[in-house]
C-alpha cells in the first residue's frame, strides 16, 4: 500500500458494475462477463486526494485518458473503490474486438482437435 500524506484516501480498482457495463461495447461470440473486466482490476497502491469541498473525484483515468475507472463509494477498510467504465473508455472497443479475436481463435483450435 502507498504511504498516505494527509488528506489522501487509499483507491482499490475493480471491475464494472451494473451502472458501469450497461449498454457498453460486446463484439459477438464474447461473454458479456468480459465487459466487466478492466485492465487495471485489483490495483491498490494507488491513492487519491478530495478536491477543496471534500469530494473525490468522479473519474480517474489511466493510459493518457484510455481507460476510465468511475468512483463508486467506500468498501469497509474505508478506501475509495473505483470501477472500470467500458462505456467511458476510449480504448474499450479495441481491447474487446482483441478479447473477440482470442475467443474466435481458441473456437478455431478447439474444432480442429
Amino acid at each position: 500500500m502507498a504511504t498516505l500524506l494527509r488528506g489522501e484516501v487509499p483507491v482499490i480498482l475493480q471491475p464494472a458494475g451494473t451502472s458501469q457495463y450497461t449498454g457498453a461495447y460486446c463484439p459477438p461470440g464474447v461473454p458479456f462477463r468480459e465487459v466487466r473486466r478492466g485492465p487495471f482490476d485489483g490495483k491498490r497502491d494507488i491513492v487519491v486526494r478530495p478536491d477543496a469541498d471534500g469530494e473525490l473525484p468522479q473519474h480517474m483515468t489511466f493510459g493518457n485518458r484510455a481507460v476510465v475507472y468511475e468512483y463508486d463509494g467506500r468498501d469497509q477498510q474505508h478506501r475509495a473503490v473505483y470501477r472500470y467504465a467500458p462505456r467511458l473508455s476510449p480504448s474499450h472497443r479495441g481491447v474487446m474486438d482483441g478479447v473477440a479475436e482470442v475467443y474466435a481463435e481458441h473456437a478455431r483450435t478447439k474444432e480442429g482437435q
